[in-house]
């Protein structure tokens, strides 16, 4: 077993899904790892992500002396796993890595799902991932149990917030190996200014459109201020699964001329189409667009739901109830109305990111946790007196 601070680490990640905050995550701490010396690959599903994935794997892969691979990783079980874990398996034998850190909850399986090693330390980071599903439903009540059967498979479990370790702890139960809580992190070059655009709406949405990402709350609440006499605009920014239903809602609303959608565009830039930013998440863990905007200066209102109070720490008055369309109506009528107070909120939020979310930090503390992982496994190896 290597000791962390005396030689290169080889360290490969596993993700199922090459896309959104989790994706932003493993590249920033990839990154963070080769810049330091160690030996970094990534494997990562090839049926999403399209052309965006594609790119971003491109532009990184030449830093990573353990390569980039891609495996068709689908998001519920299917029958072909066994065939991908066993490629997934020859991955791991012919890379030789010491740390293997999976994820995700797919990723994570498969991570986990590998024997112990004297060599390799097995480390899982859910973000969010099955912890998303209710165990009082069906997918929530088998995802918990691969967690539970999994559970005590794992060296180290790194968690981006106190609230995913809390709710892994509270649903699945607590884990044998060690627990660490590493926030996320952004680079120093996201803590510049955005300039707002001339063509600016009231309001502005980055993100995926998800059931859970809240998007159609959102909606829900621009149709109820504008029936109310506040002709409020949105900004929405992004893709995804719900697009063509997001569509529909604004079509039966009538909010043609109120809402316009911008495609997926870099977050810095979907912050200059609106004067406030609106997170109307559904769940979350700890998302990186609440940080981006947070370090950049973005005014901004958040559903208070998983991570995201950890991230406003005393700035809760800018977070309201998860879930009900006119709580954020509300919210953002009392935004919109002390503009003032808004944008002095965001910038004392934007110094709270700097001393507490940066990528450094990050990096850091994941490989601070690889440091215990080892430290633990070699000291559980020692014979006994």
């Amino acid at each position: 077993m290597p000791a962390i601070s005396e030689q290169p680490l080889r360290i490969l990640h596993a993700v199922r899904a090459p896309v959104g905050g989790i994706f932003r995550h493993i590249l920033d701490l990839a990154n963070g790892q080769a810049d330091r010396g160690h030996q970094v690959g990534l494997i990562a599903d090839s049926l999403t992500g399209g052309e965006r994935a594609a790119d971003a794997l491109a532009e990184i892969a030449p830093r990573l002396k353990l390569g980039v691979h891609r495996l068709p990783i689908h998001r519920e079980p299917h029958p072909t796993d066994t065939l991908v874990f066993a490629r997934f398996m020859r991955l791991v034998w012919r890379l030789k890595p010491v740390v293997l850190h999976g994820h995700g909850a797919k990723a994570g399986a498969f991570v986990r799902m590998k024997g112990a090693s004297k060599d390799i330390i097995r480390v899982y980071t859910p973000h969010g991932g099955s912890l998303h599903y209710p165990l009082n439903t069906m997918k929530g009540a088998l995802y918990g149990r691969l967690e539970r059967a999994l559970r005590d498979r794992t060296d180290l479990f790194l968690f981006e917030s106190a609230f995913a370790r809390d709710t892994f702890q509270r649903t699945i139960g607590p884990p044998a190996g060690l627990v660490r809580c590493v926030f996320n992190g952004v680079t120093a070059d996201e803590f510049d200014p955005v300039v707002k655009a001339s063509d600016a709406t009231d309001l502005v949405y980055v993100g995926e459109f998800r059931h859970i990402k809240g998007t159609d709350l959102l909606i829900d609440a621009v149709a109820r201020l504008r029936s109310d006499g506040r002709p409020v605009t949105l900004t929405l920014g992004g893709d995804g699964e719900q697009t063509d239903a997001l569509k529909a809602q604004i079509q039966r609303l009538g909010l043609g001329e109120a809402v316009r959608f911008i495609g997926h565009v870099k977050a810095r830039y979907g912050f200059s189409k609106g004067s406030l930013l609106v997170v109307p998440s559904r769940g979350d863990s700890m998302p990186y667009v609440v940080i981006e905007a947070a370090a950049a200066g973005i005014p901004m209102i958040a559903a208070n739901v998983g991570g995201i109070p950890e991230i406003f720490g005393p700035h809760t008055d800018a977070l309201f109830a998860p879930n009900i369309a006119t709580a954020m109506a509300d919210a953002i009528e009392t935004t919109l109305q002390d503009p003032a107070a808004a944008l002095q909120r965001a910038k004392s939020l934007r110094e709270r990111i700097f001393l507490h979310f940066s990528q450094k930090a990050m990096v850091e503390g994941v490989l601070a946790g690889y440091r215990d992982a080892f430290a633990a496994s070699k000291s559980n190896r020692a014979p006994q007196a």
